[in-house]
């Protein structure tokens, strides 16, 4: 077993390798003059299980390259397995068809991975959960929802608490971890009265005297996150926080939240802090790196990865 990281998120790669006490393979990932991207791989990965570490994050295209490009160097040095590891999943946004004549990204990017020489995908909560089938190799999909329970449940223990979902297609993720903290559940219903007016929000669920934890997969630019917590504050919750698995923040979203009511955005390592995240004093994040580590222990061993998700 071999652990490849590229240069999208240094910490996270070395926080797997220390997981998994075995060191990072080799590896020479550079530009030439023009931009283009050389791999070159300074160990024998012949006959190996490669695991390749790489979130597709800003800048999302030379990340995505750079990781098809170690896919295709991995193939052509005759390892035995190589394993995508994606915490973020890039373009998983565009998983359908928007509207006439625009594309269905996901698949592409689904098609160019499995063309470059990946054997699976090891995934981290998937934007639409039918990206796995645009697949025809295996896709393990982690959920971050027990790395929350467990720290939900640490800091929050004994408080009246209610699980809210920013919005109606969330529903699925949010009520998973209602369940799992036996808590209640409300909804954010988010409408637009016509084209550049502000979403009006309503509250589904009486949330007066709660306080209320919203959950999510993506916040980018913050903006829907930071109004539900307000629509929440003025329908008489007692506090606001939000865990959001993948913290894209593009913009000024980081100073947009740390000027909300959040009390906290608390994101995982799947994509590094972005710039002014260490000044936000409501801004944290928590380590995927041991739930990384066993899904690909488990992958070597051709063990259970269900068993993660408890």
């Amino acid at each position: 077993m071999k652990i490849v990281a590229c240069n999208s998120n240094p910490p996270l790669a070395r926080a797997v390798a220390h997981e998994l006490r075995l060191p990072l393979c080799k590896v020479s990932v550079r530009r030439f003059a023009d931009a283009e991207v050389f791999v070159e791989i300074c160990e024998n990965v012949r006959g190996e299980d490669v695991f390749v570490i790489q979130s597709t994050c800003s800048p999302t295209n030379d990340n995505l390259m750079e990781l098809l490009i170690m896919l295709d160097a991995l193939r052509r040095g005759s390892a035995r397995r190589v394993t995508a590891v994606m915490p973020y999943f890039g373009y998983a946004r565009q998983d359908r068809k928007s509207g006439p004549r625009t594309p269905i990204s996901a698949k592409l990017v689904a098609n160019l991975l499995v063309e470059a020489g990946a054997n699976r995908i090891l995934t981290m909560d998937l934007h639409a959960m039918q990206i796995q089938g645009f697949f025809d190799i295996p896709v393990d999909n982690l959920y971050a929802a027990p790395l929350f329970k467990r720290d939900i449940a640490e800091r929050h223990a004994g408080e009246n608490l209610m699980i809210v979902s920013p919005d109606v297609g969330g529903v699925v993720r949010a009520r998973q971890l209602a369940q799992r903290l036996n808590t209640d559940l409300a909804i954010i219903d988010k409408r637009r009265e016509r084209a550049g007016v502000s979403e009006v929000m309503n509250v589904i669920g009486d949330v007066a005297g709660r306080y209320c934890i919203l959950v999510d997969d993506i916040v980018d630019s913050g903006g829907s996150l930071c109004n539900a917590a307000e629509a929440l504050m003025k329908h008489g919750a007692t506090g606001v926080e939000a865990y959001v698995t993948h913290g894209v923040l593009t913009g000024s979203a980081v100073e947009r939240v740390a000027a909300s009511p959040l009390k906290m955005l608390t994101l995982t390592d799947s994509i590094p802090a972005r710039p002014g995240m260490d000044q936000a004093a409501n801004i944290r994040q928590i380590s995927t790196a041991n739930l990384l580590a066993r899904a690909m222990s488990a992958v070597a061993d051709e063990s259970s990865v269900s068993s993660l998700f408890d």
